[in-house]
Parts: C-alpha cells; structure tokens; sequence
C-alpha cells in the first residue's frame, strides 16, 4: 500500500501532524496495518458481491483489487473504532480513514500514546483538543434555538467542532451564548436542513397520506418489522400501502432522535437485505464504519448512491425540531428517501434522516444511526 503522510491545519491554526519517517523505512503501525488488513481480505474474498466492487470502482475510480484494499482497511477501522476510544481515555481525540483508504489515523492529545496507537495499526496524530471536550463544547450549542442556526458536528481531521449557520453572525452568537470558547470552533455556511418527507406513493405510504423508506428488517421477539426514521410517523399510525407489508409504527422519536420501527404481521417475510436498484445487498452485522470509511443508501426516490462518512454525533436543526446524534456523510438523497438504509460493506449503519442539496447537484445527508434503535427497543437485526 502506498501511504502517504500530511500536515493538516486547524481552524485555530495549529498544525497537526501525522509523523513523517526516513525515506524506505516502513513505520511499524502500516507494517501491523498491513497484516491486519490482509486478514481482513481473506474473510473478504467469497463474501463480497460483485455488484459492490463495481459500485467502489465507479465511485472511487479504483480497480477490482483496490476495491477490496479498501474494504479490508476499512474493516479494521471499524474494529479499532471499538476498541481505541477505550485504550486511550480522555486523550483520545479521534479515528477516521485516510482519503485514500491505505492508512487509518487516530488522533491523540498525549504523545506518550503514539506508541500504542501504532501498536494497533493506526499512523498517531497529535492534536489540541481531546474529543470528549469538542463534544461537550457541542452539547452546550443543542438547547439554542436561534434562527439560522443549522447544526453543529466534531470534525475529526480539523480537530474542530464545525458550527454550521446562516451566516458568522448567527453562528458567533451561538458560540457566545453557550460560553464555548471560540478556538474550539471553525465556522461553516449552510444551506437549512430539511426532512427527507413527501406525499405520494411508493416504498411505503403512511395513513393512505405520505411515503418514506425502509431501513432494515428486524424483529422484536417474534414479532417482525423494520427500521424507519423516526420523522415519518407517530406510535399508532398505519403502513397502508406501498411495498413494503403494511404494519404500526410501535415505537417512534422524533425530535431529539429520529427513528422509529414498524411491526408488520407475523406471517410476511422478513429480507435480509437492501434494494440496490440492480441487485441487492444482503446484510451481515451492524458493526459501525469509521469516518472517512465508503457508504451507500437506498431510498425509493432516488434508489442507490454512494460516498463517504464524514462525521459522527451531528446535530441538526430542522425546521420541525432538533435532532442529535446523527452521523454526516456526503451521499445526495431527496424528499421520499427517508428512514432508507445506510450500509457499508455488508453492515447495517443507519436510517436516512434528511440534508440538503438533491442527487442533480450533489448535497449533505444525515443518518440515524441504527444501535440506538436496537438498543431501546429490544429488536434483533435481521442479518444472512
């Protein structure tokens, strides 16, 4: 693998700097790297379908190999994803996969870590601000309601948290009223997020009124169903019609999160799998995918896209309430392809929330994250 290393700068100006070594002597993190991720290929090889590799390389411009060079790394990103925050405590500072996806980078605030950051595979980066104090600065940024105020997530890369507005008035105000000290902020303009939502008809229609998309089948118990957004219906209402069975929305949040399940009768077949379009996707586990990691959605407006994840525990301000806990990626959606699935490899990621911008000109969509919605509500996903 071909890696590279690079100076970022901060919005407040500092450097971060992930290490440079002597010319022609590998570093020990990309040689564990390197084994960790060919462990990662073999379980690959047999496991993936064809119709993802061809996806990666028309989204990545990679080639068949290149492909599977990604998922491998991306596999281990998501095990140290679960297993680094722990190690590394309050200097933890962040993980995310490099642009290329042949280095995984983990951010820390104490150099007398980079050691066993390396140890783990991972190229140590060391940054200012641990990431449990970008996040707290964040959590004191949710109970505002200001006009213009967007949202607000952890840029992990920048070591940052991204404050998105209207306009920098909006957002100094923003920063001023909940006391965060303004070198932990950088400042992005941005369009007002709105509900991915519509009437009319297709995936599923809610109350013979509205149609949203399907996320993943699950059960709770015996009882079977599948994963929605929480926006697109209340505890009580009705799956009248579309293609998915009709159901009852059991259990829904939305504001504050935005998921929700449907419980359809107990007699339809639940699929372990995801409408691409042109195929489908059959889904594994649930394990998350790191920032930087590839992800696509389905949604029966726009049906398939793909890009990358760019954010954890965003916070979105829509017009009908804030919503925490989102996870950012650059994938386009439009109006009708909420509650679809996010998914990355074969693992279950999360329900469409909403964003901005269409699949004409590109734009920023949210997911709701899928453990919460297990976790709460007891359900099992539905897996191969």
């Amino acid at each position: 693998m071909n890696r590279q290393r690079a100076l970022a700068v901060t919005a407040a100006g500092a450097v971060v700097t992930a290490l440079s070594l002597a010319a022609g002597a590998a570093p020990a993190s990309a040689e564990i790297l390197d084994a960790k991720a060919a462990d990662a290929r073999a379980d690959l090889l047999g496991n993936v379908s064809p119709a993802l590799i061809d996806e990666l390389s028309d989204t990545f411009g990679l080639t068949e190999s290149e492909a599977y060079d990604r998922l491998a790394v991306e596999a281990v990103a998501s095990e140290l994803l679960t297993e680094v925050p722990d190690s590394l405590d309050a200097s933890y500072g962040g993980l995310w996969v490099a642009e290329g996806a042949d280095e995984i980078l983990v951010a820390t605030t104490d150099r007398a870590e980079f050691n066993e950051v390396r140890a783990e595979g991972a190229t140590p980066v060391l940054v200012e601000h641990a990431l449990a104090d970008l996040e707290a600065a964040g959590s004191s940024l949710d109970a505002l309601a200001l006009d213009g105020l967007y949202g607000h997530y952890i840029d992990v890369e920048r070591n940052t948290l991204v404050v998105e507005a209207a306009d920098e008035a909006v957002a100094a105000e923003a920063v001023d009223a909940a006391g965060i000290d303004p070198s932990l902020v950088s400042v992005t303009a941005a369009e007002a997020p709105e509900l991915y939502f519509v009437r009319g008809g297709d995936s599923y229609i809610i109350e013979n009124s509205w149609r949203c998309s399907v996320g993943f089948s699950v059960r709770q118990g015996s009882t079977p169903g599948f994963v929605t957004a929480g926006h697109c219906g209340s505890a009580g209402d009705q799956v009248t019609s579309g293609e998915a069975a009709p159901g009852t929305f059991r259990n829904s949040v939305f504001p504050g999160s935005d998921r929700a399940w449907v419980a359809v009768g107990s007699s339809e077949p639940l699929y372990d799998e995801v409408n691409m379009y042109s195929g489908s996707r059959d889904v594994a586990n649930a394990n998350q995918a790191a920032v930087g990691s590839s992800i696509c959605r389905s949604g029966s407006t726009t049906g398939w896209h793909c890009g990358t994840v760019g954010a954890f525990n965003q916070t979105v301000n829509y017009a009908e309430g804030t919503v925490t806990g989102l996870t950012r990626t650059n994938v386009c959606a439009e109006p009708g392809d909420s509650g679809g699935s996010f998914i990355t490899g074969n693992s279950a990621q999360g329900m469409t929330s909403g964003g901005s911008g269409n699949c004409s000109s590109g734009g920023t969509t949210y997911f709701q994250p899928i453990g919460p919605a297990l976790s709460a509500w007891g359900l099992t996903l539905v897996t191969t």
